[in-house]
């Protein structure tokens, strides 16, 4: 069955947070997911991510659940952003040096991808090279796999990390005990690699 996602960006979140009133927007995108989660881009966007029948007054009470981890980790992103190096590269170099990391990462990734699956097994049908902004890689139900051209800026052992992940989800389509099993059977020193995505994701920017 097709997952058919749905968007309202116009939602503002007001949080009280060391004597100062914070008015943070957010998007909610539902979709057949079972769970919900919240996310913050480098960019500082919020994103909820919630079941189709979720009730306004669950996704309130998430908020108002998570407030303390939404500010620290928005002002987190906020002060990375602002201490993010000023490139000076113009507009029209930025996009086509853009334009070459994606044609890399299309002949890259199907290398790195062929590689890993004779481990992981599953089947997939196509990969896409994406610019996503809150995800490094994704896996569809119909076996599309596709992943952040970005990771092209990362150690090759950090992309590595992704591709695997990805694939593991061909057979686990979630993130169970057993999902995590076959990651690590396959990239041992996984948790390094989700760490280090985790503190150096943003500045993989031209």
């Amino acid at each position: 069955m097709k997952n058919q996602n749905q968007t309202d960006a116009d939602n503002i979140l007001r949080i009280k947070y060391q004597s100062r009133l914070y008015e943070l927007p957010y998007t909610i995108i539902r979709s057949s997911r079972k769970t919900c989660s919240i996310s913050i881009s480098p960019d500082c966007e919020i994103t909820l991510r919630v079941p189709l029948r979720a009730t306004d007054r669950e996704i309130s009470h998430l908020l108002i659940e998570k407030r303390i981890w939404i500010i620290t980790k928005y002002l987190e992103m906020q002060e990375k952003q602002q201490n993010r190096p000023v490139s000076d590269l113009t507009d029209p170099q930025r996009a086509a040096l853009e334009r070459r990391y994606i044609d890399a990462a299309r002949e890259y990734f199907p290398k790195r991808v062929e590689h890993f699956h004779q481990f992981t097994g599953g089947s997939y049908n196509r990969i896409t090279i994406r610019d996503q902004k809150t995800r490094w890689g994704s896996c569809s139900a119909r076996g599309t796999l596709s992943f952040n051209w970005r990771l092209m800026l990362a150690p090759p052992a950090i992309l590595d990390y992704v591709v695997v992940h990805e694939l593991c989800h061909l057979t686990h389509m979630n993130h169970s005990a057993a999902f995590w099993q076959s990651v690590e059977q396959v990239y041992p020193d996984y948790r390094t690699a989700r760490k280090w995505l985790k503190e150096h994701g943003q500045e993989l920017v031209l």
